[in-house]
């Protein structure tokens, strides 16, 4: 059966993008943009977060060895960026199809207002069917401000545009239940339930361009399938890949999606990297919080307010052996919720509905 999807983003990875010999594969771009048009043409919304600027940057020109990694990223990332997109706009053309450029760092995502803003450029290149083409803004995500690859910032467009579906394309058929090099292993066609631990059966090995292996993708899909979204995980380098996934007819894995999440909640979900302050919490405050009752964090759960923080801003709550359990938007700041540790009857520190939980 057929999925029938409104809204999708393409994650497209560098090892699809790139031949063995580290330069653009332009006829795969070229067949998977055809693609993205046909999908265009039935009516559904398609965001595209793909990778490829380092590498169309290495078919313009070499970096001397005396320059190191990062400033050879920035150099080859900002020729490339200019390449890339460019490619992107003639094969779009030729189907009578515009496309836009989207270039973002983690910092777009940890302010709301930010967020909001970058949500509503979005919004309004689809609502006038232009195609987003987004990508990590290389030149300047340097060490602490770079996302963990492509997978999670396309995990951040699903959850932000309130994506149905998101497709992420590897050199893959899928996730595998062990090594997908051996002849007994088999692909995972499905994953329903958010508590696997994919490392203790997926290869740690990762692509030769990208930067994000198996492991990665599949810790973020679970926390996009939690949000509402479902996300598939799917061969790029097979022809018509695309629409056979949307037809359910290729060989992939899908991450069943939960009920939906509210817009503040998927924002949330990928906020950890924002939050500034750190509450720890009790071991009572912990099971009520993880159970299947809807609880908000009291003060009376608090243990410890172990960085400071101001009222609206996200916070991490963590256990007493300093595991992050969940994130959530804080409802005063950290001098009154000081005054309340471990009291009764006071006003929560965080809301349900503003509280993520990772478990």
């Amino acid at each position: 059966m057929a999925f029938n999807y409104k809204r999708i983003v393409i994650k497209i990875g560098s090892n699809v993008l790139t031949q063995s010999n580290s330069l653009p594969d332009l006829e795969r771009i070229s067949k998977l943009v055809e693609q993205i048009a046909a999908i265009k043409k039935q009516g559904i919304d398609v965001i595209l977060v793909s990778s490829g600027a380092v590498a169309a940057g290495r078919s313009l020109i070499t970096v001397s060895d005396k320059y190191d990694a990062i400033a050879a990223r920035q150099l080859l990332a900002a020729i490339g960026q200019v390449k890339l997109i460019n490619t992107y706009a003639g094969l779009f053309e030729k189907h009578n199809s515009l496309c836009a450029q989207v270039l973002v760092t983690t910092d777009d995502f940890k302010g709301r207002q930010h967020y909001l803003n970058m949500k509503n450029c979005l919004e309004i290149l689809l609502q006038h069917q232009v195609i987003p083409i987004v990508n990590e803004n290389d030149v300047v995500s340097v060490t602490e401000l770079m996302f963990t690859d492509n997978d999670e910032l396309a995990g951040l467009i699903a959850s932000m545009l309130n994506a149905q579906a998101l497709i992420i394309l590897t050199n893959v058929n899928g996730i595998y239940n062990g090594d997908p090099n051996d002849k007994g292993s088999a692909i995972i066609t499905e994953v329903a339930d958010t508590g696997i631990d994919f490392a203790s059966f997926v290869t740690s090995g990762k692509s030769q361009f990208g930067r994000g292996g198996m492991i990665t993708k599949s810790h973020m899909a679970q926390k996009t399938a939690k949000l509402g979204i479902a996300v598939h995980i799917a061969n790029g380098t097979k022809d018509d890949i695309l629409l056979n996934v949307l037809n359910n007819t290729a060989p992939h894995t899908r991450f069943v999606p939960n009920k939906t999440a509210s817009e503040k909640k998927k924002w949330i979900a990928h906020s950890e990297k924002s939050a500034t302050g750190v509450v720890q919490v009790n071991t009572g405050a912990k099971t009520a919080l993880l159970s299947n009752k809807a609880t908000s964090l009291l003060p009376v759960g608090i243990v410890n307010i172990l960085t400071d923080f101001k009222k609206g801003e996200i916070i991490k709550l963590v256990d007493d052996q300093n595991e992050v359990i969940g994130l959530g938007i804080a409802e005063y700041g950290a001098d009154k919720a000081k005054e309340s540790i471990g009291q009764k009857n006071q006003k929560p520190l965080v809301h349900y509905d503003y509280l993520y939980l990772l478990s």
